[in-house]
């Protein structure tokens, strides 16, 4: 606009003094000059009237892309807050079928030599862990074989129970809060929010390649850290805690059973299975409809029900909500869901 200004003026300052030297050299009569002056300003309207309708409709043309640039949201990646894989605008639709997406980026369904490395060293400690801890308890119990195998066997059947239960509360952390930026876990949540995407690419990971990860919040450190501070006349607690950690390391590799086909399975995994040794396929199918909000257990799944139907996690959703304000991603997807935690009415 100023611009346009700008050279009308200058036109109008131009064709001015023109006007005025051809007056005083000719010494035209004064009804010429009228007329000439008024021809020049008729041209003069014309043109400032054509200038000022263009820049008027640049300007419109500017402020509607301006409008419009502003109104579209940038699809949110990954590593954004407030990202839900499969929500309208996260960039990401669920493909129909059993097909593989990687939706992670950096992330491949080769397993590689690190994650092999990762994964051997970090059972092997924990079996050398395992086998320390029951030599210990041997020992306190002078020898007695019979009570040791009672409480080994105690010990691992209650540390799978509750190691059930934490995958579930890990399992619903990591679905509903956080992103691929998130310090240590950050791989981890990334994988299993982008897992509701592409459900069918865990069954086309090898070992490693699918628990690798685990390894790092469950792995060596952790182990050995617990089994120092509980100290060599607490073996129970370290063999608890190793166990406990193996199977969280584990439920990724039941998780992925759960989502082959019976065909696909070893007749001894499908032993486990029907035993709900571990996950079964129908129940955790239940997880993969949206909004995701239930059946979190991926061991043995024998914790889903008491914990679905008392409300747990919900309560824990509204204790989040009230302490921070971040609402799940469960309550983004399913608005409902988060106006009937919030009237405190936590069943599914």
């Amino acid at each position: 606009m100023k611009f346009t200004v700008i050279i009308s003026s200058i036109w109008l300052w131009t064709n001015t003094n023109a006007f005025t030297s051809v007056h005083t050299a000719n010494r035209c009569p004064i009804g010429h000059m009228r007329h000439q002056n008024m021809s020049g300003y008729k041209h003069f309207k014309l043109q400032s009237a054509s200038l000022v309708d263009l820049a008027t409709e640049e300007d419109i043309t500017d402020s509607k892309a301006g409008t419009e640039k502003d109104n579209l949201s940038p699809s949110k990646s990954y590593l954004d807050d407030g990202f839900v894989f499969g929500l309208e605008g996260s960039g990401l639709e669920r493909p129909k079928g059993k097909v593989a997406q990687i939706v992670v980026e950096g992330d491949s369904l080769e397993t590689k030599p690190h994650q092999v490395a990762i994964v051997t060293f970090t059972f092997l400690n924990h079996f050398l862990f395992l086998l320390g801890s029951i030599a210990q308890l041997n020992g306190i119990n002078h020898g007695n074989v019979p009570l040791t195998i009672l409480q080994t066997v105690v010990t691992i059947f209650s540390s799978w129970v509750l190691a059930d239960l934490g995958s579930g509360i890990l399992h619903w952390s990591v679905d509903n809060y956080g992103n691929g930026r998130t310090p240590i876990m950050g791989g981890i949540i990334a994988a299993f929010q982008g897992h509701h995407t592409a459900p069918w690419t865990i069954t086309e990971r090898g070992f490693c390649n699918n628990v690798w990860k685990l390894c790092i919040p469950f792995g060596i450190p952790t182990v050995a850290l617990i089994s120092i501070l509980a100290g060599p006349s607490h073996p129970l607690i370290s063999l608890f805690f190793t166990v406990f950690c193996s199977m969280e390391i584990l439920s990724q590799e039941f998780h992925k059973w759960s989502h082959m086909t019976t065909s696909q399975l070893h007749p001894i995994v499908r032993i486990l299975q029907k035993y709900d040794i571990t996950i079964d396929r129908t129940p955790h199918a239940k997880h993969h409809l949206a909004p995701f909000e239930g059946n979190y257990c991926i061991i043995s799944g024998i914790c889903n029900k008491p914990l679905d139907e008392s409300g747990f996690f919900r309560r824990l959703e509204k204790v989040v909500y009230d302490w921070n304000g971040v609402e799940s991603n469960a309550w983004k997807l399913d608005p409902e869901l988060r106006a009937k935690t919030l009237r405190g009415d936590f069943t599914l």
